[in-house]
């Protein structure tokens, strides 16, 4: 399949016609209610604000947005984007919006900015009208609906045989077809080259002439390409854990993924051979988590917040382990751990396939991860324990399973960004899901725009990570002042 550079996407953001983009087929499984809208509808290019349906969180107003469901036919079927803001807290400084692309993919940027404006920091708040946005096919913005049976028949991605890999073509296509038909057009424009230009459309709603922007991990993704796309329109952008589009090859992306993921689990253990108060301190940390996967696998592993229900070993690594490492949460994890090993083993049951995230349309929509066959798929698993032997089956060989069969909208490329402003791209050195490596790679691919801002410490989100990375973003965003290329943050205890 082709991919679409930046000429291309501007043709499209210029014309609005071009070829139709290819359908973003994608499987689902639920996502995270954003709190209820209850404004008035908008009409199309304005934003009619009212508070937000949540006594308990005053100060947000949300609105609706008319944008097209396919950017490319704009005379066709519309849809509305949630859109929630909250005020800058101090009117006579105020800069302007500030629009928060949210992660993922398949976060609800409303629920952000009803539930977690403290996720910003004061100063950001202070001086900016925050805004952000369930997009499409998430939360309020004609949120994808598959069936709950089907959804239940979703085979494990621990494939044994070439009937599986078959098996499971299958289902996606059964399950693909299923969301088309209860979602409606959107499903097929779900992809980040859509949502860049929803993310136009409320810039000029909100009546600014350059977007401020800051995009966090899937975020950054769709800041990148708005870069790339309207580089004359960027005023400010600030891209947090950043995810590298370039990584074309299927092994290579999963084997950067299993890498990055394992450098967290290396950092937990180093951190508690150094920490008298881990509870896992002075013993062999590894060798009691390889027990831990081990009863899992048998099923013998209690849930540590279900008793008597057992934990999948899938479940140990992406929700027990993997969440720990983003904030990261190495005390609580190490006690979690604890807890788990001086339980006493189940009698061995059958552990269930976890549910995948809502990331999972926008993903298959926007990731060419080809596999040919079973021979394939299980020499990328093979790959992937063998780089990351502590978090078998990580998250992302799901993804690739769930995504096999689906054509891709918006595939891979190497950004191709002119005209631009300097645009501030911020990463850990120790990220468990978007690894140091991509940053790099991104701020290279911006080009004379790209600026890396390091923080050497740990974690999944750093612009808030100590006074040296607060200080640098917030002169950014609201004075404009760049950090020197090469800026390095020390890590802060978490």
């Amino acid at each position: 399949m082709p991919l679409r550079g930046r000429s291309a996407l501007r043709r499209v953001a210029a014309r609005g016609t071009a070829m139709a983009v290819a359908a973003a087929t994608a499987v689902i499984t639920g996502l995270a209610a954003a709190p209820a809208v209850h404004a008035s509808p908008s009409a199309e290019g304005a934003l009619r604000w009212a508070p937000c349906d949540d006594p308990d969180k005053p100060g947000a107003e949300c609105a609706t947005l008319s944008v097209p469901v396919d950017w490319t036919d704009p005379g066709g079927p519309r849809l509305d984007l949630a859109v929630a803001r909250r005020k800058a807290t101090d009117p006579g400084a105020r800069v302007g919006s500030m629009v928060f692309g949210p992660g993922g993919p398949g976060d609800s940027g409303v629920q952000m900015v009803v539930d977690r404006i403290s996720r910003f920091s004061p100063e950001i708040r202070r001086r900016f009208d925050i805004v952000s946005f369930d997009p499409r096919g998430v939360g309020g913005s004609n949120p994808v609906t598959c069936s709950g049976a089907l959804l239940a028949e979703r085979p494990s991605p621990e494939l044994k045989s070439q009937a599986d890999f078959d098996a499971t073509m299958a289902y996606n296509r059964r399950l693909r077809a299923d969301c088309r038909a209860r979602t409606g057009p959107v499903f097929d424009h779900l992809d980040t080259a859509q949502t860049v230009r929803d993310v136009d459309a409320l810039r000029a709603a909100l009546g600014e002439r350059e977007l401020t922007f800051h995009g966090s991990s899937y975020g950054t993704l769709l800041g990148a390409q708005y870069a790339e796309t309207y580089p004359r329109r960027v005023r400010a952008m600030v891209l947090e854990s950043v995810i590298d589009h370039s990584v074309r090859a299927t092994r290579d992306f999963l084997r950067s993924e299993a890498a990055t993921a394992e450098d967290s689990f290396q950092e937990f253990v180093k951190w508690c051979a150094g920490a008298a108060d881990c509870a896992l301190h002075g013993r062999d940390v590894r060798a009691v988590w390889q027990g831990l996967l081990a009863q899992a696998r048998r099923g013998e592993l209690a849930h540590p917040t279900k008793p008597g229900t057992p934990l999948s070993s899938s479940d140990l690594v992406n929700k027990i382990a993997f969440q720990k490492f983003y904030k990261p949460d190495y005390a609580g994890l190490a006690t979690t751990i604890a807890k788990m090993e001086a339980s006493e083993p189940l009698p061995a049951s059958p552990t269930s396939t976890a549910p995948l995230p809502p990331a999972t349309p926008v993903f298959c929509s926007d990731w060419h991860l080809p596999v040919r066959d079973y021979e394939e798929y299980a020499s990328l698993v093979a790959m992937m324990n063998t780089t990351a032997p502590d978090l078998p089956y990580l998250l992302p060989v799901h993804m690739a399973a769930a995504c096999l069969g689906a054509p891709t909208a918006n595939p891979q490329h190497r950004l191709d960004v002119h005209g631009a402003p300097p645009v501030l791209v911020s990463n850990a050195l120790h990220d468990p899901a978007t690894g140091y490596p991509w940053a790099v790679s991104v701020a290279r691919q911006l080009g004379r725009s790209g600026v890396l801002l390091t923080y050497e410490g740990q974690g999944h989100g750093s612009v808030t990570s100590g006074p040296c990375m607060e200080d640098a973003v917030d002169s950014y965003l609201t004075d404009l002042t760049v950090p020197p290329r090469g800026t390095r943050c020390p890590a802060v205890p978490s």
